[in-house]
């Protein structure tokens, strides 16, 4: 793997911290989700109360994912599935199948979604889809992968893109130049065999390359946003 990929927690391994206090850690991360899951159930016990449950769309999602240790990461700001992958539960009245989809999905397509459920009409050229097909029939077709991005902000701004589909895990450390790594999920659901430099994955390689610098063509720096356009104005 390379060595940016595992960058994020310093020292590495584990922060530093010993195996009694990572299984503490790992110990509050399980009570957060309990007492999180409590006040979820009384938000969803009110709504039933009130007789407002038939007419709400409830989503629950996150923001990225969260390392309990695994590759030696802790926290988040990783390339790899535990970071990167975030729960997505959505519940809509008349309109949910009521069983886990295995389609890849991103976060923006929340914004049409729910637009698309509360019968409003969304503007034109948004990045993201309803995922409205997935939730009557949860192995619908779909062939929409999902992107991520990370910056190793003491690494002088060094960027990691993935794409991840429904089989595979691809991602470049700044266009490949400080890494690569191909992972196979049908095999390797934790990731630890880096397949990106076998021959017999070169055509797997080549295509999801050209899927994820065809979203990501340009370096953007990071943490600064771009200038706006102004009308008239030259570049």
């Amino acid at each position: 793997m390379p060595d940016v990929a595992l960058a994020s927690t310093k020292p590495w391994p584990y922060k530093g911290v010993t195996a009694e206090e990572a299984r503490q850690c790992r110990l509050a991360y399980h009570a957060t989700i309990s007492f999180v899951d409590a006040q979820i159930g009384r938000v969803v016990d009110a709504l039933d109360r009130l007789g407002l449950a038939d007419n709400t769309i409830i989503v629950f999602w996150s923001d990225h994912g969260y390392h309990l240790g695994e590759h030696g990461l802790w926290m988040k700001q990783s390339c790899y599935e535990e970071s990167t992958r975030v729960p997505l539960i959505i519940v809509a009245p008349k309109a949910v199948a009521g069983k886990a989809s295995p389609r890849t999905v991103e976060l923006v397509d929340l914004y049409p979604t729910l637009t698309d459920l509360a019968g409003v009409a969304a503007p034109a050229g948004l990045q993201g889809v309803s995922l409205r097909p997935l939730l009557a029939d949860p192995v619908a077709t779909w062939n929409r992968p999902a992107h991520s991005q990370v910056i190793r902000g003491g690494l002088n701004g060094l960027q990691g893109y993935s794409i991840r589909t429904e089989r595979w895990r691809y991602t470049e450390w700044e266009g490949g130049k400080n890494g690569v790594e191909l992972y196979d999920h049908d095999t390797d659901p934790q990731e630890m065999k880096n397949l990106a430099t076998e021959p017999a994955h070169a055509k797997t390689v080549a295509a999801l390359q050209a899927q994820l610098r065809a979203m990501h063509p340009v370096k953007v720096p990071g943490g600064k946003a771009l200038k706006p356009h102004k009308e008239g104005a030259g570049k």
